[in-house]
């Protein structure tokens, strides 16, 4: 099977003040030592690449891109236009901690060329950020948003919900507040507790308590209706945008289509193989430095397993999969890959198929993370 060339491109940066309670990304904190040495690395890794190329979709993400000094998130992004070329159309999103974004960050993202903002907000109310071990507050996320939008730049913003002792009402106030700021795309995410994480071994201990799983489904309801009612497409699980506003660069991952990536724990998709590179910060750098791959983990797609990652990423989607597209992208039959699941899913009301597409009915949606096992 033959694969296009990546029109996507992500790079990951490591660096954050504090590592939240419930966060497992690839990060290190208290580290500005290791920033130049990073930037270094980045440079080397790209440099592997055979030439330059051109992409619909540039996305840093972290850890806290706009933790580094406003001189080092410029070369960051020197070193990446270096190598990507961007569309006449195109995407350039950085994600951004609302505590960390001043007018010199944003005048650098904005000089080099940076057209979307993503809002790590969380919430709006300052005892939840406290419990989420957030160091902004309300103001500081109306800041980010106001300076954003004077450099032109689209903003979406990241809420979370099911705290622990998280209230409905409390989240219900989340939604209005993000509502009243209209920003052009809003994700919200249930809270987990991954293990490894300062949550998970505090939930062990039963310092925490998780929410019922009554509570996180209204709550997730009530973000479906009340950023639909306020003007926003629910178009994949736990995204919602303005007409025109979905993230180009997700749609990518949804699509099943191939991407670039460099970065400590960043995983790429090229000409079918996954790769990840080593999660480690310090391992990275050393290996990178040194000359040696920084990928720990490499595999080779089967046509099949390619096929159904594109059902499941597919799914995500509110629209669903169609089955005349699945077929011109994968190579095989919908029903012939995956009919008997589908057929139980559909019995058991967690799916919809009108013949031409299968989707997640609002059933499937509470409960997609349960499917994708058998889809597989």
């Amino acid at each position: 099977m033959s694969f296009a060339s990546p029109r996507s491109a992500y790079v990951h940066v490591p660096f954050c003040l504090h590592r939240c309670g419930y966060c497992n990304f690839a990060l290190v904190t208290q580290r500005d030592d290791l920033i130049e040495h990073y930037l270094q690395a980045i440079a080397v890794e790209l440099s592997a690449l055979e030439h330059r190329h051109e992409v619909d979709t540039l996305y840093l993400g972290g850890g806290t891109p706009t933790y580094l000094s406003p001189p080092c998130l410029e070369r960051l992004c020197r070193v990446a236009l270096s190598h990507f070329s961007l569309a006449t159309d195109y995407e350039w999103t950085v994600e951004a901690n609302p505590g960390d974004l001043d007018e010199q960050r944003v005048e650098v993202l904005a000089s080099q060329g940076v057209n979307r903002i993503s809002l790590g907000a969380q919430s709006f109310h300052t005892a939840k950020l406290r419990q989420l071990e957030r160091d902004h507050d309300a103001p500081a996320i109306e800041r980010a948003v106001e300076l954003a939008r004077a450099a032109s730049m689209r903003v979406s913003i990241d809420l979370m919900f099911a705290a622990p002792g998280e209230t409905l009402d409390q989240w219900l106030a989340d939604l209005a507040a993000v509502a009243t700021l209209n920003p052009a795309h809003v994700s919200t995410y249930g809270l987990t507790f991954e293990k490894g994480t300062e949550f998970w071994n505090r939930l062990a201990k039963g310092e925490i308590s998780q929410q019922p799983e009554e509570l996180e489904r209204d709550m997730y309801v009530a973000a479906i209706e009340q950023l639909s009612s306020a003007g926003y497409e629910h178009y994949e699980i736990s995204n919602f945008a303005k007409p025109r506003e979905q993230s180009r660069h997700n749609h990518a991952y949804w699509a099943g289509d191939g991407y670039f990536a460099a970065g400590p724990g960043a995983a790429r998709y090229v000409d079918g193989v996954r790769e990840t590179n080593h999660r480690s910060t310090v391992q990275y750098l050393k290996r990178v430095l040194n000359g040696e791959s920084p990928v720990a983990e490499r595999e080779r797609l089967t046509d099949e397993q390619r096929a159904r990652e594109i059902l499941i990423f597919s799914l995500r989607r509110i629209d669903g999969v169609n089955r005349n597209a699945f077929s011109a992208q994968s190579g095989f039959s919908l029903d012939a890959l995956a009919g008997d699941q589908i057929t139980q899913c559909v019995d058991l009301g967690l799916l919809v198929d009108d013949g031409k597409s299968v989707r997640l009915s609002r059933n499937g949606l509470l409960v997609s993370d349960s499917l994708w096992p058998d889809l597989l």
